[in-house]
């Protein structure tokens, strides 16, 4: 009778020792967030209906419930250096949206003309190692408007950073939009969204300083987001994208704007393995059953 009393035992704590398992953290989204940086009123947060997005007070209540969408369906979005489209912008200062995902801080800001041009340096010339030289140059290529803009023009991709640059264009992409901050748990990859416009040529011809005939040349869709700087994990660097796919929002008061949601990505660090609840009851079973196993031995003796 002890020893199947031992047996039973023992099966016992083996089959509780083999349901034994970890899980992945849900990271989920972005949590903790706040607002912050060197101009760290000059936000706007923009709630959402099924229709439309729409501005709403700047609380840490909202600016957390706008950041709760997806790629398939994105939400509300916090717009940082929102007075960068007026006059008197200063674009020496940013505004910053920082929280925790898996685990670790992430920073998310505008941009200055330290990013785009260089510490030090409040405008720049064509063809320098830059961030605004290499960011036009891609803006161009990846939305095919040099074969068909210049040929047929006679204009140069000079000509166009320069009406660009003297329009204020690098300053009017330094307002990142940001619509939803989600994690991989397995992968640990980051997605960030950056609400848009679907069609940004109407936006992109004024600042390229093109007469009306030779805008017609440009492709009928142009698709550009604006610029997202990030820190994270001792990493820092810009993020930002030429494809957009359809939100399914019109901004309320223009008709046009948060229409196309640009995803960015970051390869995050996977959130750590811990047991689920669960299992932590296992293991406390576990330890239970052989305490038992061990005083009904000296019993025994």
């Amino acid at each position: 009778m002890k020893m199947t009393f031992q047996k039973l035992l023992i099966g016992a704590s083996m089959a509780i020792g083999v349901s034994v398992v970890t899980v992945p953290a849900q990271a989920g989204t972005l949590i903790g967030a706040t607002i912050g940086g060197t101009a760290a009123s000059d936000y706007l947060v923009y709630d959402s209906n099924a229709t439309n997005t729409f501005t709403v007070a700047n609380t840490s209540e909202n600016v957390q419930k706008v950041l709760s969408g997806n790629a398939a369906s994105p939400t509300g979005n916090v717009e940082l250096a929102a007075s960068s489209e007026q006059a008197g912008f200063d674009f020496t200062k940013n505004t910053t949206l920082t929280g925790t995902i898996g685990g670790k801080t992430l920073t998310l800001s505008s941009l200055t003309s330290d990013d785009w041009f260089g510490v030090g340096q409040t405008t720049t010339t064509y063809g320098l190692n830059n961030l605004a030289n290499t960011w036009f140059n891609q803006a161009l290529n990846s939305n095919s408007t040099i074969s068909t803009l210049l040929a047929a023009s006679g204009y140069t991709q000079q000509t166009l950073f320069n009406s660009f640059l003297t329009n204020g264009g690098f300053q009017r992409f330094s307002d990142p939009n940001i619509s939803y901050v989600n994690q991989d748990d397995t992968s640990g990859l980051i997605s960030i969204g950056l609400a848009g416009h679907l069609n940004a040529t109407p936006l992109i011809i004024p600042l390229l300083g093109l007469p009306s005939n030779l805008s017609k040349l440009l492709p009928p869709s142009l698709q550009a987001s604006e610029i997202v700087k990030y820190t994270y994990d001792g990493k820092t660097d810009y993020l930002y994208s030429f494809k957009a796919t359809n939100s399914g929002l019109l901004e309320l008061s223009d008709h046009i704007s948060h229409s196309g949601n640009y995803e960015v990505t970051i390869k995050g660090v996977p959130p750590a393995a811990v047991p689920e609840p669960s299992v932590m009851l296992g293991l406390l079973g576990v330890a239970g059953v052989f305490v038992t196993q061990r005083k009904f031995k000296k019993a025994s003796i």
